[in-house]
């Protein structure tokens, strides 16, 4: 596996994932618009007490927001549980999945020689899809995507309502080389260009390593690629 494909699937899947701390129950959060909310459960794994604060975060493409967290920071006992609540705002029916994030930051409590407190900060960032109500469920989405040669260039259309993340090394074939996608995630409507060392041209398919609604890994898709008329 090359490093741009570790640390892409890294940030898919992960997060900032660390060993201690502050620990999501999963990998993804998903609020479903006619429930109004969700909920997750968020464990201070430390043998100390840590305040557990909650934030939403817009990805650079949507910066409307589209709900709200609570309780944004609260104390959490060594080994408890706390139970995180998002509730959306909407002002209007969503069309489309949206893509947020929300992170959680622990902040333990340690005693440095002398009593002063020293405060240690270990953080997880988790992708936060909404789904709009009366949108079928779709377990796999990336299948929805068109790719094509278009000139030069090789670009991939997501035409449908869903959020597609996936990591950002793509294979080609048959030349067995490989394209960079320039984020891990095509939110609906969105044509996105890859870029490539070499030439597209011949490209055939594409293979890619996309991650499921709820998280789980998957095996590598293989998508047929279309010309352009030349």
């Amino acid at each position: 596996m090359s490093l741009l494909r570790y640390i892409g699937l890294c940030l898919l899947w992960c997060g900032s994932a660390v060993a201690d701390g502050m620990q999501p129950e999963t990998t993804v959060v998903i609020l479903n618009e006619e429930e109004g909310e969700a909920t997750l459960n968020v464990k201070n794994t430390d043998l100390g007490p840590a305040l557990l604060h909650s934030v939403i975060q817009n990805i650079p493409e949507d910066l409307e927001p589209l709900l709200i967290v609570t309780p944004p920071i609260t104390r959490v006992e060594a080994g408890d549980t706390q139970l995180v609540r998002f509730i959306s705002t909407t002002k209007k029916p969503l069309k489309t999945q949206r893509l947020k994030r929300v992170s959680f930051e622990g902040i333990p409590e340690a005693r440095a020689p002398g009593g002063a407190t020293i405060g240690i900060t270990l953080r997880q960032s988790l992708p936060l899809i909404l789904h709009p109500k009366g949108l079928p469920k779709h377990d796999a989405p990336w299948q929805l995507l068109t790719w094509k040669r278009e000139g030069d260039q090789l670009r991939v259309h997501n035409n449908s309502a869903y959020v597609v993340r996936l990591g950002m090394e793509v294979q080609l074939h048959p030349q067995a080389s490989v394209a960079t996608l320039p984020r891990t995630y095509i939110l609906p409507g969105e044509v996105l260009t890859l870029a490539s060392a070499g030439s597209v041209a011949g490209v055939v398919a594409v293979g890619i390593q996309p991650a499921t609604v709820y998280g789980f890994t998957v095996d590598t898709y293989r998508a047929p690629v279309t010309a352009d008329a030349d």
